[in-house]
């Protein structure tokens, strides 16, 4: 008996090694599914897998905090290396990227035995044919050496794991816009080299349980062209859903509860702003799709789901990815006209009280008051259960802006003209001192984040009045005009309505910032005397009216008449960018 279980044995390995090579087995696999590579082994299979097969490139396309190269593949048939060239080929162009939540690896070793079965298995490579791929499988390289078994408590797997946020404590998933990382600001480069008609990023997700090993995040609820939405709606979602589900791995669109874990509550969709991965790859024109892998699966359900839903994506670009590269050009056109420009841009989105009922294919659970917190405690079961639901998805913006010819920004400004370096946005610069008679936003009300958030105090909350006022703009001030393909991304960047823009992110707090006072034996007798302007009374009176406590505060009352007056500070509450039509 022995003999025979150590012969049966010896012939299973050898035909493995017949099979497959035994350098390409991933230690996803070695380990028995239950384990992910570290920093050194990942870039170790990433150059094994290079030297294995002429059709695989690896390289690196910027340096971590920590001094980490980041890792990136390429997948093309015609073996070309230069991220830059994959344009001319004609090809359409994946984008994969995995650990950008280095504690989320799934997309790392789905990606691995993706581009091992490009090697080792036809009926796979097959689909290099008419598609390239570029793979990045590590984004956040710092924060995934922050290796630990319990970074990730909600989580089922692998053993062992990375961190959420880089060296800087930045998730890089809110820095699309501000590009304050330098894995940021690598990844942007990268990526308009490579100008990808598809990106894909890979995620775990946390909730309630439900079945579905992989939910889903696209972005079809009205930021994109009419075109590339279409083709996400009626061709790229209807296949992907079949394949999935054709594969025993049923995906359903990614969604939060009502009410947090609690399922019967009903679902919600949303519009991804562009601080986010696929939020910003739609502002210029790619569609993005995020893998939300369900954390309470085991490791290997997560990763073979993941590498399902990366295959059958591939699969259906190499087939259909033609008349999405003619939706995306089109798409690039339509935004640099000025038919674009002069329709209300749409800059944050939400839910409307209008639901459709749909079937979602959850867990059991109870619901017990806690005798430690008072708070509620889900309970998920183990059996099956299929709610009939009402999905909040009916999408509306809640807020637009008119769109200049050009956006003006101050030169003090410095920062802004990095920041459009780094998205290779188009401008200009000033040659001479001028004024200009441009439209601008005064703001009230603002309030601000009690806590930091991505390090910086946010905006929270603010009224807007538009108003034009003389601003004087010295030489070299920038022009950053809004016809041009990223018309999408600057709206985002300089209209503070939007959720993502350098306002919202507390660039500019210094401007709501009072500077100059005045004391009080001065500004007694100018009260007295301003008082005898009736609007000026009317105006005081209905501050007191307003806020009964105010009298109270003989600082805030002199205070109210020094901003009322000639010597007050005119350009605070100011935006400082100014908009030409």
């Amino acid at each position: 008996m022995r003999i025979i279980l150590t012969l049966t044995t010896l012939a299973f390995a050898i035909n493995i090694c017949f099979s497959q090579n035994i350098k390409l087995i991933t230690f996803f696999e070695k380990s028995n599914f239950l384990e992910t590579p570290r920093y050194d082994s990942t870039i170790a299979f990433c150059k094994a897998l290079a030297n294995e097969s002429n059709l695989i490139h690896y390289s690196s396309f910027g340096v971590s905090p920590e001094g980490r190269e980041l890792p990136v593949l390429i997948a093309d048939k015609d073996k070309i290396s230069d991220p830059a060239l994959l344009k001319k080929s004609g090809r359409t162009i994946l984008l994969i990227q995995a650990c950008i939540h280095a504690g989320e690896p799934d997309g790392k070793d789905a990606g691995f035995l993706l581009f091992r079965d490009f090697i080792s298995d036809k009926n796979i490579s097959k689909y290099l044919e008419n598609v390239s791929i570029v793979f990045i499988p590590i984004l956040n390289v710092d924060g995934h050496e922050r290796w630990s078994a319990y970074n990730r408590i909600n989580q089922n797997g692998p053993k062992e794991m990375g961190w959420r946020t880089n060296a800087n404590n930045l998730n890089l998933n809110r820095d699309y816009i501000k590009a304050e990382a330098p894995e940021t600001k690598a990844w942007i480069e990268l990526f308009n080299k490579v100008d990808p008609d598809f990106f894909i990023d890979c995620h775990v997700t946390d909730g309630a349980d439900y079945i579905y090993p992989i939910t889903y995040g696209i972005e079809i609820n009205g930021n994109m062209d009419s075109n590339i939405t279409k083709w996400q709606r009626n061709t790229y979602l209807p296949e992907i859903t079949s394949l999935m589900e054709k594969a025993n791995s049923p995906i359903f669109h990614y969604v939060s509860f009502r009410e947090w874990h609690n399922i019967e509550s009903g679902l919600e969709s949303w519009v991804t702003p562009p601080m986010l991965s696929n939020g910003y790859t739609a502002m210029v024109n790619c569609p993005g799709l995020l893998i939300e892998s369900h954390m309470l699966k085991d490791y290997k359900t997560r990763v073979l789901a993941t590498n399902k839903m990366l295959e059958f994506t591939l699969q259906i670009l190499n087939e259909s990815g033609k008349k999405l590269k003619e939706f995306k050009k089109e798409a690039d056109v339509y935004s640099a006209s000025e038919e674009f420009r002069k329709t209300p841009f749409p800059l944050d989105f939400n839910f409307t009280n209008d639901s459709t009922m749909v079937e979602f294919k959850g867990m059991e659970y109870t619901q017990e008051k806690s005798d430690l917190t008072g708070g509620t405690w889900f309970k998920f079961g183990k059996t099956i259960k299929n709610y009939k639901l009402p999905y909040f998805n009916n999408i509306k913006p809640t807020a637009f802006a008119y769109l200049p010819k050009y956006y003006v920004v101050p030169k003090q400004l410095l920062f802004v003209e990095d920041l459009l370096k780094i998205h290779n946005i188009k401008y200009y610069k000033t040659k001479n001192d001028t004024t200009i008679i441009a439209t601008t936003y005064i703001f009230n009300n603002v309030q601000f984040s009690a806590t930091p958030y991505e390090g910086r105090q946010r905006v929270t909350s603010f009224n807007a009045d538009t108003t034009k006022i003389k601003m004087d703009f010295v030489k070299g001030s920038i022009l950053v005009p809004v016809n041009q393909p990223k018309s999408r991304l600057v709206a985002h960047i300089f209209e503070p309505m939007s959720d993502a823009s350098l306002l919202k992110f507390g660039y500019f707090n210094t401007i709501f910032e009072q500077k100059e006072y005045g004391e009080s034996y001065v500004l007694e007798p100018l009260a007295r005397e301003m008082l005898k302007d009736p609007e000026i009374k009317k105006q005081y009176e209905t501050e007191v009216k307003n806020n009964p406590d105010y009298p109270k505060d003989p600082d805030a009352v002199l205070n109210w008449f020094y901003s009322h007056s000639e010597y007050r500070d005119k350009l605070q509450n100011v935006y400082p960018i100014g908009k030409i039509f």
